[in-house]
């Protein structure tokens, strides 16, 4: 509580970086693009851009933090994956852990496929 108080009446400016936007307008857009790729771990349904979450406001200072510091997104994008998990990755990387999140798709495109014949098959 001090530290805040010496800080507001020093008239120390101290930067939001989870709601305020960067100056420089070429890192402002690549830290919403890495935020819009970026899952809230705490609202699981909406990116950090999107979520109203403490939790996201402090990712996406960190995003700002870093990308102002000359950090590329991508850079920052395996660090979040590191200390999270792929889960906050809405484009998780192939791994085996993965493998299944992304042959869903093609798999369930083959069983509907063969359910379409079966039924086609029946009717002739």
């Amino acid at each position: 509580m001090s530290l805040f108080l010496a800080l507001a009446l020093s008239g120390a400016a101290v930067v939001d970086y989870g709601n305020t936007q960067l100056a420089d307008p070429h890192a402002e857009a690549q830290a919403r693009a890495l935020m819009g790729e970026l899952r809230c771990v705490v609202c699981q349904g909406q990116s950090i851009a999107d979520s109203d979450a403490d939790m996201a406001a402090d990712m996406r200072a960190l995003v700002r933090q870093r990308i102002a510091k000359g950090e590329s997104p991508a850079a920052i994008r395996r660090w979040l994956i590191e200390r999270y998990g792929d889960y906050v990755s809405y484009d998780p990387p192939l791994s085996g852990a993965t493998a299944l999140l992304w042959a869903t798709p093609l798999l369930l495109l083959v069983a509907g496929a063969w359910i379409a014949r079966g039924s086609f098959r029946r009717r002739r």
